[in-house]
């Protein structure tokens, strides 16, 4: 895999923070630019999301709840499937390794995936409910989500099949993002093989762990999670203030880089040499956070692919997500809107940015 050192420090040896507030728009439109012909290979739980939208005029006589008259039905892509939409939206190809069951919600995943031309030949059937989340929304508000899911660990010759996939995934990828919700595909069985293929082609790994299997993943280029997962898994609270212990986390976990997700605070960047970066939200205005963590992944890996350094995909990365907050649902980002982002905030947005 690359050298940590090398992603951290460019060749005239700037500092994080100083790579963070220094990215030129000629060097943002040039990563874009150049995302848009890479291959990203995708590995994880994919879901159908599902919208039902309408009003809330009275409450039901059969118990004190509110009766939504739906108005609206929209289908969209979560998860993984939804990281791959995103990295569609880059104009980069992608190919999703993932398992849906026989149903008409993974023909559906199949279907949606095709329309924005994605790779489907990746996509294992297994023998279970594709992962459904519906949520029931008056109003713009959220009142109830019903999730329809079957989570254990796939086994058997399903995760013979997806581990043929990946690695044929990978064998043809400019860099790769293992995107684990806990629904499945992720496994140790799966996760080791990935790992290997990537590194055997020395390509970059991002990857969006949750609680299982959380150290599984060494090697890794980017590992993201948020700060309840990385507390919950070390088993002791994250003081980004006095970050100095963070670079022995990641010593514990293997990887390159961590890049912590702080909700309203944005994101921290830790290398191993001990360097730590903080990018500040660039969001206008939060309507929806459904999908900003998908957006991050996918701009991360296809900016890593385009040659981007971790300074640099993380400062691009959260530009897009500041983007898709302000929208509705699991939304996808485009290169002109993350331009726009930049011009709106531009070094405004990055020059003050607090070291940890």
């Amino acid at each position: 895999m690359r050298s940590a050192v090398g992603y951290a420090i460019r060749s005239e040896h700037q500092t994080l923070n100083a790579m963070i507030e220094s990215i030129s728009r000629d060097r943002l439109i040039e990563l874009l630019e150049a995302g848009a012909n890479q291959r990203i290979a995708i590995i994880g739980d994919a879901m159908l999301d599902v919208y039902l939208r309408g009003d809330v005029d009275r409450i039901s006589p059969e118990a004190p709840v509110p009766v939504v008259r739906v108005r609206d039905r929209e289908l969209a892509l979560g998860g993984a499937a939804n990281v791959a939409q995103n990295v569609a939206a880059i104009g980069a190809d992608c190919d999703l390794v993932c398992a849906v069951g026989e149903d008409a919600e993974g023909q559906v995943i199949k279907t949606m995936l095709r329309d924005i031309g994605s790779e489907a030949r990746s996509v294992v059937t297994i023998g279970r409910r594709t992962t459904t989340k519906t949520r029931v929304l008056a109003r713009s508000q959220q009142v109830v989500r019903f999730d329809e899911e079957e989570d254990a660990d796939i086994s058997g010759d399903e995760v013979v099949g997806l581990i043929e996939a990946a690695i044929r995934a990978i064998d043809n990828a400019d860099a790769v993002v293992l995107e684990d919700y806990n629904k499945g595909v992720l496994t140790p069985a799966l996760i080791a093989p990935a790992m290997q293929a990537a590194s055997r082609r020395d390509i970059p790994v991002v990857v969006d762990p949750k609680y299982k299997n959380f150290f599984a993943y060494k090697g890794a280029t980017i590992f993201k999670p948020n700060r309840r997962e990385l507390e919950s898994a070390l088993g002791a609270a994250v003081d980004i203030e006095h970050a100095e212990a963070l670079p022995e986390s990641i010593k514990r976990l293997g990887v390159e880089h961590l890049l912590l997700t702080l909700g309203e605070a944005g994101m921290a960047l830790i290398s191993l040499d001990g360097e730590v970066g903080r990018v500040p939200t660039t969001a206008r205005e939060v309507y929806d956070v459904v999908g900003a963590g998908d957006t991050v992944t996918a701009y991360l890996a296809t900016m890593l692919a385009a040659g981007a350094t971790a300074a640099e995909a993380a400062v691009i990365a959260n530009f897009a997500a500041g983007v898709e907050v302000a929208k509705l649902g699991a939304a996808t980002v485009s290169i002109e809107e993350v331009i726009e982002a930049y011009d709106l905030f531009g070094a405004a947005g990055t020059a003050d940015a607090p070291t940890a």
